[in-house]
């Protein structure tokens, strides 16, 4: 396999959880609402949330923006594992702050190399190097 079609799997793979979850809350964005309160965010945050997750598995699946949604999702993964999973005493809780400080190692290496040519943003010109 390419490096491209590598990138591309990527995008896939990291995107789909984005897009799944945000997609699931659909069905009771209230309940989630709810749970988002037990972090200490405000249930009324949580359109904004579902759209986010939505958006922006939709942005890393197409490649558009991948920087600016690779970052984002990184950022959203370790606040979330930190809000939600940070129970040491559990060791359930513990791997899942730890899958999400994971998946937003992987979002970082997206950051870092961008989309690559299978996507809008190479359509658009934006390369690597036009990043550094």
């Amino acid at each position: 396999m390419t490096n491209t079609s590598l990138l591309l799997i990527a995008r896939i793979a990291l995107g789909l959880l984005f897009l799944v979850a945000g997609l699931g809350k659909l069905g009771n964005v209230e309940g989630f609402g709810a749970y988002m309160a037990t972090g200490g965010i405000p249930a009324a945050l949580a359109w904004p949330v579902v759209l986010f997750e939505i958006l922006g598995g939709l942005a890393l699946i197409a490649g558009f923006q991948t920087r600016i949604a690779a970052l984002a999702l990184a950022a959203f993964c370790v606040a979330s594992g930190f809000l939600y999973h940070f129970d040491l005493a559990d060791q359930m809780q513990t791997t899942q702050l730890l899958k999400n400080i994971g998946l937003a190692g992987g979002y970082l290496a997206l950051w870092v190399t961008g989309a690559g040519a299978w996507s809008i943003d190479a359509k658009l010109g934006r390369t690597t190097e036009s990043y550094a």
